[in-house]
């Protein structure tokens, strides 16, 4: 649960340093853009002052050149001058499109006057010129450059996660196969040693029950060691009486858990439900949900295992009167390290998500949930 909870902390930090530089630099380019805004008014009531001075030189040409340049070197400001009855008398900076089509050239016309208030220039004698303007290519590019960057950084991040989550996976993965198997190979020598035992035991006592129980419980441990070793394997599927395989799977434990955990099986079944499932694996699933069915009632309560089926489905449903499970926790139950035992490693569920989900090509989930009531969980297979 605190490993789970640590990994979600840092995922959330780094959502949270993506969102501050995207913004950070949505700040900065915004501040940048309104400062140009500025400039390239600036430079339009130059152009405007300008022109308005050519003008009114009478014959005067001794700032003819400097004031002929100002209105030259604006080569980024798109700009059009009107009369006071709005006829266009010229224009700069507007395109190809524009600049050639006296339709288009009108619509540029409307679209500034919306943007920005013209500069007017006072010729004098009651008679105006109007300077309509709009921002520069340039600038509408930075304008949406931030944006444009917050995605990248966004989809930098995103890939970053993806990559690094399916490492740490894979990695994982290949830890789990090893100890796995290790473990497999580990429970070999005790298990064959212990069979020994138990013949030596039914043949110096055979009016006791001790030996079978031992040899049941002997027989469980090679069981353990198979399930294990079988991890990280390409499974092999045989078809299976599921009720039976249930049936066997709630025997074994019934002598094993508390006596004040009342445990029914009930098939709803009409035909005999037989699947193509891995015995050993599947039965492996039953038991952990019945154990933690039996932890979430604290030893004491009712567990229900119901086998149905509806169109090409089969399901099997592990019913308890245990506390519940927080809705918010649907899904986060079956990460590996989640658990709400102290000393649990929080791997049954996420072992059972993955044998029925990539081995067995079904589903495993929170059926339905109440605290303080009880839990439903479900396991759905496909018959075909």
């Amino acid at each position: 649960m605190d490993i789970y909870r640590k990994r979600l902390v840092w995922k959330i930090l780094l959502l949270l340093f993506a969102v501050i530089i995207g913004f950070g630099s949505l700040f900065y380019t915004s501040d940048l853009v309104d400062k140009l805004k500025i400039e390239e008014k600036k430079k339009a009531e130059l152009w405007a002052e300008a022109t308005r001075r050519l003008v009114g030189m009478e014959g005067n040409t001794e700032d003819f050149g400097f004031l002929f340049s100002i209105i030259e070197e604006n080569k980024t400001v798109p700009i059009i001058l009107t009369d006071d009855e709005m006829n266009i008398l010229s224009y700069n900076n507007l395109g190809h499109s524009a600049s050639n089509d006296a339709m288009a050239l009108r619509h540029e016309l409307e679209r500034m006057s919306n943007r920005n208030d013209p500069i007017i220039i006072d010729l004098g004698n009651g008679v105006e010129q109007f300077i309509f303007f709009r921002e520069s290519s340039l600038l509408r590019q930075l304008t949406v450059f931030p944006y444009v960057q917050l995605a990248v950084i966004l989809l930098f991040i995103a890939v970053a996660y993806v990559a690094f989550s399916a490492s740490r996976e894979a990695e994982q993965n290949q830890v789990w196969v090893g100890l796995s198997r290790e473990t497999a190979h580990q429970l070999g020598t005790p298990t064959s040693s212990l069979s020994a035992w138990v013949e030596i035991l039914r043949s110096r006592y055979p009016e006791t029950d001790i030996a079978a129980e031992l040899s049941a419980d002997v027989e469980r441990l090679g069981r353990v060691a198979e399930r294990f070793s079988l991890i990280g394997s390409k499974t092999k599927l045989q078809p299976t009486d599921l009720m039976q395989l249930i049936e066997n799977s709630v025997g074994y434990l019934r002598k094993r858990i508390a006596s004040t955990v009342d445990m029914s099986v009930i098939n709803d079944t009409e035909r005999r439900s037989v699947l193509p499932v891995n015995a050993v694996l599947f039965g492996w699933v039953i038991e952990n949900l019945v154990k933690n069915a039996t932890d979430a009632m604290k030893g004491r309560g009712d567990i229900v295992i119901r086998l149905s089926e509806s169109g090409n489905e089969m399901f099997i449903d592990v019913e308890d009167t245990g506390k519940g499970i927080p809705k918010k926790d649907f899904k986060t139950i079956f990460k590996p390290g989640y658990s709400t035992r102290e000393r649990g490693w929080g791997l049954g569920l996420s072992l059972s998500k993955r044998i029925i989900e990539e081995y067995h090509k079904g589903k495993i989930f929170v059926r339905l949930s109440e605290p303080g009531k009880g839990t439903i969980m479900r396991v759905a297979l496909k018959k075909h």
